[in-house]
């Protein structure tokens, strides 16, 4: 099915024919159409497949009907978790944006930057704004952003914006918009807990679930190496020698963990890099960039790298530690075997976290056998279940509180 069969105006379909769109991707056949009839979506697929273009397209057409009137009024507000998924989507926005007869004007905010700039982008208004929670509530708390004219409003990485880490934020948003408005929830993953989120949310929606297992299964090998604790920085550069890759993400619990192993790396003569929350957003850019082009062989990251992160043909993914839960597993692994590549994403399981492995494997229905490399056989013994899981949740994100939770507390409870 070609994009102009999906109700998109002639200049949108000649705009994603110039970006090089041959055809729809499922996600973009099955949302698309469904969109464009003014309807509440909740959309399910997986990393790579296209979802950023589908509900980029609608908005873009929605904006076109819009009468032009100044100063601009908002209409269209995507909400994303992250700066760098942030910045994707703008930039997805004003590329098909720049291609039409008259572009329309998409702020990007977020917060670890100046505001400032952002500020000033905003004066004589915008039609469609990506951003961070709480950078957008800066912008209204200073005024320099208004979201009563919000025709549509869009959550990307759904089940990330809908924990309980941004939930504060999340309520003063919507009560800062108007009651009829066009919901639109996508996302990889919708948990249990967030599915009941999204149902109070959304009005009458439809529901699009693209299944993609099988081929994803055969886009990305999934390995899962027993390794000791102590042994998995040698193991990670012995698979570095043996497999030559020419990028690797590799995934850390913690910024000090991504610091010193970063380092480790570098000092044994390997081209590596942290990527972490606490780095300024200029260096956060560099690095990608850097990693882009191929400059950075290794990028060593937290969970802020495992959404909105798209590097073309990443050929590996390494979980050196592993996530605290399932969802972000899969988050993690979809940075590789993107829009129809191949990849490989390896796991370090050690005796300590076999059996939080067990519940990952659990929650995603697929058994990933455990390999064992001559050299790196494991000898530690695990400790007992009380010992890492003393709460009895299996260490899954979600059962505790989260640490934005966990900083309102105390502020509380010291009477800020």
């Amino acid at each position: 099915m070609p994009f102009a069969q999906l109700g998109l105006a002639p200049a949108l379909v000649h705009a994603v024919r110039e970006q090089g769109f041959l055809s729809p991707t499922p996600i973009q056949r099955a949302a698309i159409p469904l969109i464009l009839q003014g309807r509440d979506v909740r959309a399910q697929a997986q990393t790579g497949s296209g979802k950023t273009a589908a509900f980029a397209l609608p908005l873009l057409q929605q904006w076109l009907a819009r009468p032009m009137v100044k100063p601009r009024r908002l209409g269209a507000l995507v909400l994303v978790p992250t700066r760098e998924l942030a910045a994707q989507v703008g930039e997805t926005l004003r590329q098909l944006g720049e291609l039409l007869a008259e572009a329309p004007k998409v702020v990007i905010a977020f917060g670890g930057v100046s505001i400032n700039p952002q500020m000033l982008r905003l004066r004589g208004g915008a039609d469609i704004v990506v951003a961070t929670p709480g950078r957008l509530l800066d912008l209204v708390d200073h005024n320099a952003l208004q979201l009563g004219d919000v025709a549509t409003l869009v959550l990307d990485e759904a089940d990330r914006l809908l924990d309980l880490g941004f939930a504060d934020e999340l309520k003063r948003i919507l009560a800062l918009l108007p009651a009829r408005r066009q919901n639109l929830c996508f996302s990889a993953t919708f948990p249990p807990a967030v599915q009941t989120l999204t149902d109070a949310l959304l009005r009458d929606p439809a529901r699009v679930e693209i299944e993609a297992e099988a081929a994803r299964a055969a886009q990305i090998a999934q390995r899962a190496i027993a390794v000791d604790t102590t042994r998995r920085t040698a193991l990670l550069k012995a698979l570095l020698a043996e497999h030559r890759w020419s990028q690797v993400l590799v995934f850390v619990a913690s910024k000090s963990a991504a610091d010193n192993l970063a380092d480790k790396l570098y000092r044994a003569g390997i081209d590596a890099a942290p990527f972490h929350g606490e780095l300024s957003q200029g260096r956060r850019e560099q690095v990608l960039a850097d990693f882009k082009a191929s400059r950075w062989q290794v990028v060593v990251a937290t969970d802020v790298a495992a959404r909105g992160i798209d590097i073309d043909r990443l050929p590996a993914v390494v979980n050196y530690d592993l996530p605290r839960s399932p969802t972000d597993y899969v988050h993690r692994i979809g940075r590789t075997g993107r829009a129809g590549e191949s990849g490989v994403a390896i796991s370090f399981v050690s005796p300590a976290t076999e059996a939080h492995f067990r519940l990952i494997e659990q929650r995603q229905q697929q058994r990933v056998p455990r390999e064992c490399i001559p050299g790196f056989e494991p000898t530690e013994i695990a400790p007992p279940a009380s010992v890492t899981d003393p709460d009895g949740t299996g260490g899954i994100k979600g059962k505790r509180k989260s640490k934005k939770d966990k900083l309102r507390e105390a502020a509380g409870k010291t009477g800020d």
